[in-house]
């Protein structure tokens, strides 16, 4: 068995992340879910949250992802991701100010879809909090 896995992380941006790690945990859809080396095939969605690096045996990177989708072969995990960024780049003050701009926005809402969307991009503002509330 090999000891390492090829993490990437990708958004529609930039390759944020590639290299090899000794285990990644990824926010799926279903709950968060560890990659080894040698892991199964696997394909998920993945929700708002914090992806975690470990390499030397402990958390080395925290990487807020706003959803997307992660592939696993026993070789490799590839997470393509709406949005990523490292957890120590989220502004607390901006978060919680987008956060009341969207409660203006929802309120303002004149259709289904619109507050569908609007709730989206809270659910996701809202995780950016708890991503920095965990690591602070």
């Amino acid at each position: 068995m090999a000891d390492t896995i090829e993490f990437e992380l990708v958004s529609p941006e930039r390759l944020l992340l590639s290299r090899p790690v000794e285990m990644v945990v990824v926010p799926g859809s279903e709950g968060d879910f560890g990659v080894l080396p040698d892991h199964a095939p696997l394909i998920s969605t993945v929700r708002p949250g914090i992806i975690e690096v470990y390499e030397g045996g402990k958390v080395t990177e925290r990487i807020f992802v706003a959803g997307g989708f992660a592939e696993v072969n026993p070789e490799r995990c590839t997470v393509l991701a709406e949005v990523a960024m490292p957890v120590g780049e989220i502004d607390r003050a901006q978060v919680e100010q987008e956060l009341r701009d969207l409660g203006d926005d929802l309120a303002a809402a004149k259709t289904d879809e619109a507050r569908e969307d609007v709730q989206a991009k809270i659910h996701v503002a809202e995780s950016k909090l708890q991503a920095v509330a965990t690591v602070h």
